[in-house]
């Protein structure tokens, strides 16, 4: 506890003590013979008065000390409040600004998809040996464009022998078949891309169905 606030205290009832036995007096100077009342607070018509008033001093200083642990734990209590407020809104504008980022690069990224099925249709197509070094170049182009567009976030989508998925497939066509269990994608005819976990373009594919069923 502050040493001038205890002192300041102490003062101020030692002063009020004074100013009580002067009154005193001047009550017995004026109504002699006249009985003075004990006008001492409570609990000090006796014993040591130093005594009392360390007692009084240690109670308000007490009372102080709880007043201030009181605000201490509002203001904490305040100020992790705003804390968690401010951290909140910070994600927030963080998460914003990349799903903005993410939707600007999509665009760019999307309109770059053609060139990709281009390069993948030449390598498919042209097996002649005499165009190995024209084909060599293709590669070269499509893996240069295909690792730029991967760091961006560009990821292709499995169609091939898996389980068609609504979700990132897109059936053209259902081939009924023994050779494949039903509901199983046979061939992808164009690749299908995620993009930051969101379907950028599904894959169109090519769907077995049960042999025994007429075809639709």
């Amino acid at each position: 506890m502050n040493v001038n606030f205890q002192r300041r205290i102490k003062v101020n009832a030692e002063q009020k003590a004074r100013e009580a036995e002067e009154s005193d007096r001047e009550r017995a100077v004026e109504e002699p013979g006249e009985s003075i009342p004990d006008i001492r607070p409570e609990g000090q018509a006796d014993g040591d008065p130093e005594r009392n008033l360390e007692s009084a001093v240690e109670k308000a200083s007490e009372d102080e000390v709880a007043k201030l642990i009181a605000e201490k734990r509002e203001l904490t209590d305040t100020l992790m409040r705003r804390q968690a407020d401010f951290d909140n809104f910070r994600k927030r504008v963080e998460r914003e600004r990349g799903e903005e980022r993410h939707r600007g690069a999509a665009g760019v990224v999307e309109r770059l998809l053609p060139a990709l099925d281009a390069l993948d249709l030449a390598l498919a197509a042209d097996s002649n040996p005499a165009h190995a070094q024209y084909q060599k170049g293709f590669e070269s182009i499509r893996k240069l464009l295909w690792n730029m567009l991967a760091k961006e976030g560009l990821e292709k989508i499995d169609a091939a022998g898996k389980p068609f998925d609504p979700n990132v497939h897109h059936a053209i066509d259902r081939v009924h078949t023994d050779e494949y269990p039903e509901g199983t994608v046979m061939d992808e005819l164009q690749a299908g891309y995620m993009f930051h976990g969101r379907v950028l373009r599904p894959a169109m594919v090519r769907v077995a169905a049960p042999a025994d069923h007429a075809a639709i």
